[in-house]
């Protein structure tokens, strides 16, 4: 991945080794653990007066280790962590000291912060919203997704940026998370099912097969 390239874009990069396969048996919570941390992930967000977009925000920040060494569950722990931290709900070296205490140590544990919460309330529950205007791009449309270096947080892979594919589905119009995540308004829009030849994607040489994926208008243009 390039130096402005994050875990979001990992996708068609080269050395992560074989996709594991999930077990049809697969429990939800293999572990007592994981279904507390997912809780807390949960609980994070109405802690710190965030939503949905900062939390995966929060997640996409991770470090490699945090995000992928330590599973699923345990980057929701980590997001939820960097959350709670940004609102100053908990002060740096909280979730430590306690660990530690917990394990039998003696660690002093950082006093309380002032809670420092966004000023930010959705217009509506969910990210769903009703659109006045008619979406942009029609069913069968080529498109092209936009090449732009995002300050911050965004669902436009990297690996898709400047690539051509097809309108297959217009989907119901959503919150922008780029804005939504930073509380810089909710910029709802439409969202378009695009369909990718991995050809087109990722050169000749590439296993043939077609990635379907959701973008937002914003982040798309009409291609020639």
């Amino acid at each position: 991945m390039s130096k402005a390239s994050g875990i979001h874009d990992m996708g068609g990069t080269k050395g992560w080794g074989p996709a594991p396969v999930p077990r049809a048996d697969e429990p939800v919570f293999a572990q007592p653990w994981q279904a507390r941390a997912f809780a807390l992930a949960l609980l994070s967000m109405r802690l710190s007066g965030t939503n949905l977009d900062a939390f995966r925000h929060a997640m996409n920040r991770l470090e490699r280790q945090d995000y992928l060494d330590d599973g699923y569950y345990g980057r929701w722990l980590h997001g939820a962590e960097n959350l709670l931290y940004d609102s100053s709900i908990i002060a740096p070296g909280t979730v430590e000291a306690r660990a530690a205490n917990l394990s039998g140590g003696s660690a002093e544990e950082p006093a309380p912060p002032v809670p420092d919460k966004p000023d930010y309330a959705p217009t509506a529950a969910g990210s769903l919203r009703v659109m006045s205007r008619p979406p942009r791009f029609a069913v069968g449309a080529a498109v092209r997704a936009k090449t732009f270096d995002p300050p911050g947080h965004t669902r436009l892979p990297r690996y898709v940026m400047g690539h051509a594919g097809t309108v297959t589905i217009i989907q119901p119009a959503q919150v922008l998370p780029d804005t939504h995540a930073h509380f810089q308004g909710e910029n709802a829009q439409w969202v378009y099912a695009v369909s990718f030849d991995s050809a087109e994607l990722f050169g000749p040489g590439a296993e043939p097969f077609t990635l379907n994926i959701d973008l937002y208008e914003d982040y798309l243009e009409e291609a020639p």
